[in-house]
């Protein structure tokens, strides 16, 4: 009865049809080169993850710990990895810029000298006297004031060897300096694949020695945050079901690396995350109490010893620097170690 009219209704009813959802898309900035700690992320999308929480999400490399945190401030990332020490800093002097973070994820943070005990150095009471190769840009050697304060080190009786990020663990092999400022799960593998034999390798975790400060977080756009709370949930419950795969099979977390990274190490990969699992990620407080979140008085104590060597221009507020707002409560941020 109605030929001519069902048709063009046809059209007005598809046309008036909203288009079907589509995933939110993440860029995320890494901290650094897509190595073995980076795994977690790169499961998350190829175990689809990323996918169950209606997001697609794209990794992009960084250049150093400090290298997200304008980028995401800036807007033109959501998402990022940063120290969140450097972030502290950042939002002193950039008061109100949109970023914050949201997920611990280095709990203990990777700060750390290497040495060697053929060198002299067997412990951080052997500090003193010695030479300490440190790039400028590292972010072990930014801190490396705190760890001195809170240890009594003269460091006036040390020889500092400014070194580049190359040339760092060469000169170490070669006995040009004693000791090196580096992350444990770099520095480490980079001196034993220089063929220095790891009995001869010593390494001081800031954290072993009264260093309070929390390491790499992710941190968010806070007003992208406030536009899309679920996403960022999800993208937490994502990373915390990446970081539990990768403790399960790190050899496939390796190996995901390796697919976004052909020239690098398979085994050096794999050996990497589970430097990075055990001695950062998966700490003790976190088989507690789960991943993501802070130990507020932790973070107080951190702030105080932040000001030992850094001068606040604004108050200090950890609440501008850190929120759990949008982490999990569905019990998916619990760690069991293997």
């Amino acid at each position: 009865m109605f030929p001519k009219v069902f048709p063009a209704l046809a059209a007005a009813l598809i046309t008036a049809t909203p288009a079907l959802a589509q995933d939110t898309a993440i860029p995320f900035a890494l901290d650094w080169r897509f190595e073995g700690p980076s795994a977690p992320y790169f499961l998350a999308i190829d175990n689809g993850y990323f996918a169950d929480e209606g997001l697609a999400v794209e990794v992009t490399a960084g250049q150093g710990s400090l290298d997200a945190i304008p980028k995401v401030a800036s807007g033109a990332f959501p998402m990022g990895f940063a120290d969140i020490n450097s972030l502290v800093r950042f939002l002193d002097q950039n008061p109100g810029a949109p970023v914050i973070g949201v997920m611990m994820v280095y709990d203990s943070p990777p700060f750390s000298i290497v040495g060697r005990v053929s060198q002299g150095i067997s412990g951080i009471e052997d500090l003193e006297g010695s030479i300490l190769g440190a790039p400028p840009p590292d972010g072990a050697w930014a801190q490396f004031p705190i760890l001195a304060a809170v240890n009594n080190i003269d460091v006036s009786t040390m020889t500092i060897e400014p070194v580049g990020f190359p040339t760092r663990e060469p000169m170490l092999a070669e006995g040009n300096v004693d000791a090196v400022t580096g992350f444990n799960f770099s520095s480490f593998l980079s001196l034993a694949r220089l063929g220095i034999p790891e009995d001869d390798i010593t390494t001081i975790m800031f954290s072993d020695h009264g260093v309070a400060l929390y390491g790499n977080v992710i941190i968010a756009n806070t007003d992208f945050a406030a536009e899309n709370p679920a996403a960022v949930t999800g993208f937490l419950r994502a990373v915390a079901r990446g970081v539990t795969a990768s403790i399960a099979d790190p050899a496939a977390g390796s190996a995901a690396v390796i697919a976004r990274n052909p020239a690098g190490d398979l085994e050096l990969e794999e050996r990497r995350l589970q430097l990075a699992l055990d001695a950062n990620i998966v700490t003790p407080w976190v088989i507690e109490n789960g991943m993501g979140n802070i130990d507020p008085a932790r973070m107080a104590t951190a702030l105080e010893q932040t000001e030992l060597t850094y001068a606040f221009t604004n108050p200090v507020d950890a609440a501008m620097y850190f929120t759990d707002a949008y982490l999990p409560d569905d019990g998916s941020l619990m760690i069991v170690p293997q």
